[in-house]
C-alpha cells in the first residue's frame, strides 16, 4: 500500500507543479482497477488535507466517443472539490488553474437533494433524488503525458478531472425525456459537436446509478447537495487561450467558458 500513497504523492506533487507523468499503466508496476481507486484516493486526501473540499462526483469516460478518442472502454468516477469551480461565462487563465493539457467536453450535471448510496440504486431512485439538471462543462486534464492514458491512469488521476462550470439554469428531469436530450457545442463561435443524452450508457440516470453503485462497493455515497456529472455527451475537443465554447442543452439552458 505504501507504493500506491508513493504514487498518489507522485500525482499531486504533478498537479501543483503543472507538469506531466510517464504512464503508469507502461511502467511495469502491475497495477490493477483497485489499486488504481487506492491512489485515487491518495490524491484525494492529498488535496483535502491542502484545504479542498468535496462538492460532487463525476463519471469519466462513458460516452463510445470519448472511449474511442482515448482507447479505454469502461467509465470510471472521480471527485470534484471546490478547488475545481470556475463561474458561467468565466474566461479561466489556464496557468492560474494548474491546468496542463485541457479539453472541454458538455455533460449533464445532476443536483442532488437526498442520499444515493449502492449497492443496488436504480434509475428510479437517481431520479427521486435529484433536485435539478444543469448544463455544464467539464474540462477535463491529465496529469499522463499527451493523454496517453489507459484505464488504470485515469482513474489514478482521479479520473482526469480538471475544472468544471455549470450554467445558471436549471430543469426538473421529472419533466424530461434524459436521452432524447440534445445538446450543442460552439467552439469559438462555430458550430462544433452535437450529441444526445442517451451517449452516456444509454441514458444519464443509468451513468448515475452505476456510480452510486460502483461507489458503494467503495464505501462512498453520492450525497444531498452534491453536483453528479453524468459523463460527455460529445467528443473531447482541446482547449487553448483564446479559447470559448459556448453549449445549449436544449430544453434546459446554456452554459459557457473562455480560456486565457
Amino acid at each position: 500500500m505504501s507504493g500506491l500513497r508513493e504514487i498518489g504523492a507522485e500525482l499531486h506533487r504533478a498537479l501543483r507543479e503543472r507538469r506531466t507523468l510517464e504512464p503508469l499503466s507502461s511502467r511495469g508496476l502491475g497495477l490493477d482497477v483497485d489499486d488504481a481507486y487506492a491512489i485515487s484516493l491518495e490524491l484525494l486526501r492529498l488535496r483535502l488535507a491542502a484545504g479542498e473540499r468535496v462538492v460532487g462526483k463525476k463519471i469519466g469516460v462513458t460516452s463510445k466517443a470519448v472511449q474511442d478518442m482515448l482507447g479505454v472502454h469502461q467509465p470510471d468516477f472521480g471527485f470534484l472539490t471546490d478547488a475545481m469551480v470556475a463561474e458561467d461565462g468565466e474566461t479561466v487563465d489556464i496557468a492560474r488553474r494548474g491546468l496542463i493539457q485541457p479539453r472541454a467536453e458538455a455533460e449533464i450535471a445532476f443536483l442532488l437533494k437526498s442520499d444515493l448510496e449502492g449497492p443496488n440504486v436504480t434509475e428510479a431512485d437517481v431520479l427521486a433524488a435529484t433536485e435539478a439538471i444543469a448544463p455544464c462543462f467539464e474540462i477535463v486534464d491529465s496529469r499522463i503525458r499527451d493523454w496517453k492514458i489507459g484505464i488504470v491512469d485515469t482513474i489514478a488521476d482521479n479520473a482526469s478531472c480538471g475544472i468544471f462550470v455549470l450554467g445558471a439554469a436549471r430543469a426538473d428531469p421529472r419533466t424530461l425525456d434524459l436521452p432524447s436530450l440534445a445538446v450543442k457545442v460552439w467552439k469559438n463561435g462555430a458550430p462544433l459537436s452535437e450529441g444526445f443524452g442517451a451517449a452516456v450508457q444509454g441514458s444519464p440516470l443509468t451513468a448515475v446509478a452505476w456510480l452510486a453503485n460502483t461507489l458503494g462497493r467503495h464505501g462512498v455515497s453520492l450525497l444531498a447537495g452534491e453536483v453528479i456529472l453524468s459523463g460527455s455527451l460529445v467528443p473531447l475537443e482541446p482547449a487553448a487561450p483564446g479559447d470559448r465554447f459556448d453549449m445549449e442543452l436544449f430544453g434546459v439552458g446554456r452554459a459557457c467558458i473562455g480560456f486565457a
